[in-house]
């Protein structure tokens, strides 16, 4: 999929010049905004919105062997064996490993597992310049994973409630923090946000304390 770039006076116009291009309706188009533009101050500083567009092409399943065989490789490079398939699931691309040695490519909180699919996923879209989601897992790592993350949530939600003060859980992905923000959305006593710089931040459980009759409630970060 070869990307071009088109401008306009806004993001619309940007997405008309490039549909007048290719000759097509915006939902054959793959669109991805590279700035909005600005209309300056008193006609001065004013720039384009700018933005890339290209024709969608081959379905995403085209992508599975390619998929599979960069994770075929990094694997290997990592001198271990392994039986990978790919499978699809609406815009996202599945890997499933099966591997004697589970917890090696899993690692220590799943950061191997993460390193892999984080590899993966800018690989592929590198080679194929096209927005692609990778889920890569290891006899179900994931979704037992998730269980014992929301498990461990609603726990600490308990205690924060019992205690009335705050709970700074461990550094997580982003994954693992929404699952955390998710399992608890739902509590009206308690509120949740991330803090920290970079991919790895902390999850901050907070009782909810009412001021003149209203919630001092703050949402997920």
């Amino acid at each position: 999929m070869e990307f071009q770039e088109f401008e306009g006076k806004t993001t619309e116009a940007a997405i008309e010049n490039a549909c007048a291009h290719f000759q097509v309706a915006p939902e054959q188009l793959e669109i991805e905004i590279v700035s909005v533009g600005s209309g300056g101050i008193f006609g001065l500083g004013r720039s384009k919105a700018k933005i890339r567009a290209a024709l969608r092409g081959e379905p995403e399943e085209s992508l599975l062997p390619l998929a599979q065989e960069i994770l075929e490789g990094l694997i290997e490079k990592m001198g271990e064996s392994a039986q990978i398939t790919a499978g699809q699931e609406a815009d996202r691309i599945n890997l499933k490993i099966e591997t004697e040695d589970a917890g090696l490519l899993i690692g220590k909180q799943g950061q191997t597992l993460d390193a892999l699919q984080y590899l993966v996923t800018k690989i592929l879209a590198k080679k194929t310049r096209r927005k692609v989601r990778v889920s890569i897992d290891v006899e179900a790592y994931r979704a037992r994973h998730h269980q014992a993350l929301a498990h461990l949530a609603l726990k600490y939600g308990e205690k924060v409630k019992r205690s009335g003060k705050p709970i700074t859980l461990d550094p997580m992905n982003p994954y693992d923090r929404r699952i955390v923000h998710l399992a608890l959305q739902g509590d009206k006593d308690l509120k949740t946000m991330s803090r920290g710089e970079g991919l790895y931040k902390k999850v901050v459980i907070s009782p909810v304390r009412k001021r003149g009759g209203q919630e001092d409630a703050a949402g997920p970060s």
